[in-house]
């Protein structure tokens, strides 16, 4: 049985409700939420009827769709999932579905060769042999860098169209740093990517701009009631031009780092800049001289620490006494060896 769209808008928005653990579901707040995505997504104003309801909650609970979602009801009035870790994403798709998604990768193949679609090219690729291994079971002709394991991936969909609907998320969160969650109401401007993990940068009715990672957010409520405070800063690519990685603060600047790579590293560094201001000062047969203006963070220390002796700080001074100072920590772990 192929799931067409309103259907798969119906069970998506179910799903979404039912991972939510901060607040109970009742048959009608799910008629509330279902209705306002129709309405959102494809300009229906009637609705969703308790009978289309209730057969979706029974067809999700069965094996039609291969969901077999652990739907139960609590207290006789409130719907939730039995296993917490439960969601239809996590589900196999079926072999109608298989083939529209298959119709879908062939038109953006067409469409790949248009300026436009440039940067889609990787995630057009990746579809097509992830539809390749799981509906021919052969093997896997392209790979890409990622992480099973990492977490929070599940919340780009969501807080992508919380942002898109300028909606306020109540964000339970747990920093590597802290001992226990704290909850609060955060402004959501952007999703960002760095190396494979996912950031939020957005803002708290205390804060000015901050960046939380998405595998470090426990849960969230989306609060489509509440106002939600606009972002008047510079657009975000400009914003983000000075740095590497997600680190910064609106009042930091960038500065001029000077780097020296030895040899053995200088064509890494020349094919792959560490960030698109890299221009070579020198070249000779010992190695590479480049600078890059960026903010002083802590993706940028990591970066250098990463080349280990192939590289050299020549300036600003700040940046070579922390570098130092991490390089002599990491030695003093090995004195006793």
């Amino acid at each position: 049985m192929a799931t067409n769209k309103l259907a798969l808008i119906r069970y998506k928005t179910i799903d979404n409700c039912l991972k939510n653990r901060f607040r109970k579901w009742s048959l009608e707040d799910l008629m509330e939420k279902v209705s306002d995505a129709l309405y959102e997504y494809e300009g229906i104003t009637t609705g969703i009827s308790k009978r289309t309801l209730q057969s979706d909650l029974q067809l999700m609970r069965s094996d039609k769709l291969g969901y077999n979602a652990p739907i139960v009801i609590v207290d006789r009035k409130y719907y939730t999932y039995e296993d917490p870790k439960f969601s239809i994403a996590n589900s196999p798709i079926n072999s109608a579905d298989m083939e529209k998604m298959k119709e879908i990768v062939s038109v953006l193949k067409h469409l790949n060769g248009f300026h436009y679609f440039d940067e889609m090219s990787d995630m057009i690729a990746k579809l097509e042999n992830n539809l390749h291994k799981s509906s021919d079971k052969g093997r896997n002709y392209i790979q890409f860098e990622s992480n099973a394991q990492l977490k929070g991936l599940e919340h780009i969909n969501p807080i992508y169209q919380a942002i898109l609907g300028k909606n306020p998320l109540l964000i339970e969160y747990k920093s590597f740093k802290a001992q226990k969650s704290s909850q609060e109401i955060y402004h959501p401007y952007l999703l960002k990517e760095y190396r494979n993990r996912w950031f939020l940068i957005g803002q708290s009715k205390h804060t000015h701009l901050v960046t939380l990672a998405l595998d470090r957010i426990i849960g969230f409520y989306i609060l489509p009631q509440a106002s939600f405070i606009a972002y008047e800063g510079v657009d975000f690519d400009r914003y983000f031009d000075d740095v590497l990685g997600v680190t910064k603060t609106a009042q930091e600047r960038a500065q001029k780092v000077i780097l020296e790579f030895t040899n053995a590293h200088a064509p890494y560094v020349i094919t792959k800049p560490l960030h698109h201001s890299q221009t070579v000062l020198q070249q000779n047969e010992s190695g590479i001289r480049i600078r890059i203006d960026v903010i002083l963070n802590f993706e940028l220390e990591r970066e250098i620490l990463g080349f280990g002796d192939g590289i050299k700080v020549v300036s600003p001074r700040h940046l070579i006494r922390r570098i130092a100072k991490r390089l002599e920590n990491a030695q003093n772990q090995y004195f006793e060896i």
